[in-house]
């Protein structure tokens, strides 16, 4: 509740959605990142992955304000994160009270929360905007459904709306395609894809090594220290992978191409 009391974060629309340089942070004695650097521009769509425990959410965590880093700096548009109203950051499902009494439309208009005031009642536009956000990601039948009930596929929707309804410039996204469908994870990427060309920074945490080189624009490999941030096809070296996953990765002999298979996070997800 604090922080949605304090004033809204300035932006520098000069400066990258997100810039990290140096960051590290530790749990206790364990490093869970190490010295990590990097920028992303506006209107890109970008992979996060790596082996459980690599750091994929507490990176995400650090770039929404959640955590501090003890080392390094971080900065959001050109500022400090914390107070920045841009940012849309979904979590892991499995971190999320699905038995909370609330509608998918009353979840949606919470992504609205720091635009309008805590204290303030939603206007006419505001429920607007939520049920446009609702149409374009296709659940607006769904509106007054308990959230809980739903699909899978259709409760990361109404996170997508959310974050639509926020207006938000950076999208942050835990694993979302876990256990769906292949039509529930094309609905995900059509709305993806339009935020994307909308000038939306996007970050999404994944497992599937062969989805993330199909479908997105940058690839970040990280197992607790950057190993690589760039394109698919620069990234998944064999290199790259083997310092990544070690033997958790299989690769075909040279010039047989590679066969990409992250089977230490099966059935697992990634906490820190």
């Amino acid at each position: 509740m604090a922080q949605l009391l304090t004033r809204p974060a300035s932006h520098d629309i000069s400066a990258p959605p997100i810039q990290m340089e140096g960051v590290s942070l530790r749990y206790d004695s364990t490093v869970v990142l190490r010295d990590i650097t990097f920028s992303l521009p506006a209107g890109q769509l970008v992979a996060v992955v790596g082996p459980n425990g690599a750091g994929k959410t507490t990176l995400f965590r650090i770039i929404a304000g959640i955590l501090r880093p003890e080392a390094g700096l971080v900065h959001v548009y050109g500022h400090k994160p914390g107070g920045h109203v841009c940012i849309a950051y979904v979590p892991q499902r499995s971190q999320v009270d699905w038995s909370f009494p609330i509608t998918v439309k009353e979840v949606v208009m919470m992504g609205r929360i720091r635009k309008i005031g805590l204290f303030r009642w939603p206007s006419r536009q505001d429920w607007k905007n939520v049920r446009h956000a609702l149409e374009r990601v296709g659940i607006y039948d769904l509106s007054n459904q308990q959230i809980g009930e739903l699909s899978g596929g259709q409760q990361q929707r109404v996170f997508l709306a959310q974050a639509l309804a926020q207006e938000a410039e950076v999208v942050l996204l835990d694993e979302p395609l876990t256990g769906l469908d292949m039509p529930s994870q094309e609905a995900i990427f059509a709305t993806l894809d339009e935020l994307k060309q909308e000038g939306v920074a996007i970050m999404v945490a994944m497992h599937d090594l062969n989805l993330a080189a199909e479908r997105f624009d940058q690839v970040m490999l990280l197992n607790r220290r950057l190993i690589d941030f760039g394109l698919p096809h620069e990234v998944f070296t064999r290199s790259s992978l083997l310092e990544a996953y070690g033997g958790n990765v299989h690769l075909l002999p040279e010039g047989e191409g590679m066969l990409i298979a992250d089977t230490c996070c099966e059935g697992g997800e990634d906490h820190l």
